[in-house]
């Protein structure tokens, strides 16, 4: 067994069916499927029990915290990420039956220096014009502009487990804030390459467009974009660690869902 895959969720059930059932038809298997209930109570926990007891060729974990919060969830999961390759999705995001496959191809193909290989997300048909020309951005443009950044969210992220636990992994610790996706990169690209396979893409759901109790600023983004990799720490622990603690932006504004008061 080569891989984790770790989802944590908190009242998902509208979702959650979906995306197990994406991550049922997985090429690669033998996996492990992490699944972590923060505190839900609109029956994610049975739901998630439920569709996993059925699944062969897939090792399901069911993990429970109760602390409010993903990244307390992610931290809960992080004692039983043994594999080679560990993927992190999110509980409302379709993933295609080559995802785990397309990945592993370009770990294996790039070796040891590639310690993280990205998915874009894409609006669906993934064939798309809109679909194609993210891709494009994404994967040949902005990962050649910025190596050393990161382009997408935690709905695509997939690390090699021996550098993704050396670089300390998801910890409440290190950053309590949002950007959460983007601050474990930057400790994981201290160890080797990222890649952007153009064929690696991923469907998150569209109720998430509304995003500004979670965004950084454009001035805080461009500055993200403008720091050299040197620099980047000073950037994160200096800079935007204040910024975010002030406009008391928190892992906690991820759990809100502003869709629902629609």
């Amino acid at each position: 067994m080569r891989w984790s895959f770790v989802i944590a969720y908190y009242n998902e059930a509208t979702f959650l069916s979906d995306t197990i059932a994406s991550l049922a038809a997985q090429s690669v298997k033998p996996f492990r499927l992490i699944l972590i209930d923060n505190g839900s109570n609109d029956g994610s926990a049975a739901i998630a029990r439920a569709l996993t007891a059925r699944l062969d060729g897939i090792e399901s974990l069911h993990l429970t915290e109760g602390k409010p919060g993903k990244i307390h969830a992610l931290e809960t999961a992080m004692p039983y990420i043994d594999t080679d390759f560990v993927a992190f999705g999110d509980a409302d995001t379709w993933y295609p039956p080559d995802y785990l496959a397309r990945a592993q191809a370009a770990y294996d193909a790039d070796g040891a220096a590639l310690v993280a290989v990205m998915a874009v997300d894409v609006p669906a048909p993934p064939d798309g014009r809109a679909a194609r020309r993210k891709r494009f951005w994404r994967s040949v443009v902005a990962a050649k502009l910025w190596p050393k950044q990161t382009h997408t969210g935690g709905f695509g992220q997939t690390f090699r487990t021996r550098a993704f636990v050396a670089a300390g992994g998801y910890t409440h610790r290190r950053w309590p804030y949002v950007l959460m996706d983007h601050e474990v990169m930057q400790r994981v690209l201290k160890l080797g390459r990222a890649a952007y396979p153009p064929d690696l893409w991923c469907i998150p759901s569209p109720r998430r467009s509304d995003r500004r109790r979670v965004r950084w600023t454009l001035g805080e983004r461009l500055l993200y974009h403008l720091t050299p990799f040197a620099a980047k720490d000073w950037y994160f622990y200096r800079f935007l660690a204040p910024r975010l603690e002030k406009r008391r932006l928190t892992h906690l504004n991820l759990r809100e869902k502003p869709w629902e008061k629609l």
